[in-house]
């Protein structure tokens, strides 16, 4: 195997460990997780097909939703596979190909979390400015705020990774995670990752309490809007939309948020898996359902498209 250079070390490779269960359990645990998986790449692609497809759904909030369906396949398909081997033989992986996994679901985790933002900004201004929304939606805005939001996730981790590489790593290469992730690359360091960590740790505060104060203040403010319209049917949809939204986002945010500047709080390292897990699948599970599944002009827009499909099938028969 090629091997990679990292400071004065010279390292071939990592093992990451996964799960501590029993080997009796790992192949239900690869079934479980291969469902989940696949349910996740299904949900998201059909959002995708969805908003293309149709003309109805070219609007600033259905496009900001395709990018998040478009983010969590990649997000989710930078880790979730390298799980997977590990259910069934130990899953070895490069240092190279380790740091690149690492930039990859930082940049992506990174960038969803300023996309959640811009479309809590966005469902603000929609309900709080209906009638000047067109205007401060408009194409070229919009596009800027996806841009911005994937752009950043990349510079911020680009960096964390940059300081990450000059570090040496030796003894032990068992990485105790299911996939390359900075607090276990950090305690295999035997140089000082003390600039890594502080800067690592300024960054995590920032990409994540300012995102997640922008959605607070946005919902507040749209709770607040939609308490002066009279009790009824839009007020009770409106508030069941808006809970829904901050259950995933609050749990997306909150994992996040433990590990990354608070991990003293985590006691095991059994902990510190469950909670990866609950940013790394649990929420791309539910997004999909949560965002626009749920949504009538989505499932309008997916049996219109079948609809044709089946409609071309019968017509011009099987090729």
């Amino acid at each position: 195997m090629e091997t990679v250079s990292i400071g004065n070390q010279t390292i071939t490779e990592f093992v990451l460990l996964g799960f501590y269960v029993k080997a009796e359990l790992h192949l239900l645990l690869f079934i479980v997780f291969t469902v989940i998986y696949a349910s996740i790449i299904l949900g998201n692609m059909l959002i995708i097909v969805a908003v293309v497809s149709s003309q109805r759904l070219h609007t600033p909030m259905y496009f900001f939703l395709a990018n998040l369906s478009f983010l969590e396949i990649l997000y989710t398909s930078s880790v979730v596979p390298k799980m997977l081997e590990g259910f069934l033989q130990e899953a070895a992986i490069s240092v190279a190909g380790c740091l690149l996994q690492f930039f990859i679901f930082g940049s992506l985790a990174t960038a969803e979390c300023f996309l959640l933002a811009v479309m809590a900004y966005d469902r603000y201004l929609a309900i709080c400015y209906p009638l000047r929304y067109p205007l401060l939606m408009g194409p070229r805005w919009c596009l800027g705020l996806v841009v911005i939001a994937w752009l950043s996730g990349f510079m911020v981790d680009g960096l964390v990774v940059a300081l990450t590489a000059q570090l040496r790593f030796c003894g032990r290469n068992h990485i105790d995670h299911f996939y390359c992730d900075f607090m276990p690359l950090m305690s295999l360091a035997c140089s000082d990752p003390s600039v890594a960590q502080m800067t690592t740790f300024i960054l995590s505060v920032v990409c994540l309490t300012v995102p997640f104060g922008l959605i607070l203040t946005s919902y507040g403010r749209i709770v607040v809007a939609v308490l002066r319209v009279p009790a009824g049917t839009s007020r009770r949809k409106a508030f069941s939309t808006c809970s829904s939204h901050l259950a995933v986002v609050s749990t997306f945010y909150g994992s996040l948020m433990v590990l990354y500047i608070a991990p003293s709080a985590v006691h095991s390292q059994l902990l510190t898996k469950v909670f990866a897990l609950l940013y790394t699948v649990v929420t791309p599970v539910f997004n999909p359902v949560i965002y626009t599944l749920r949504n009538k002009e989505v499932q309008q827009a997916l049996w219109r498209l079948l609809y044709v499909k089946q409609t071309e099938t019968i017509e011009g028969g099987w090729w």
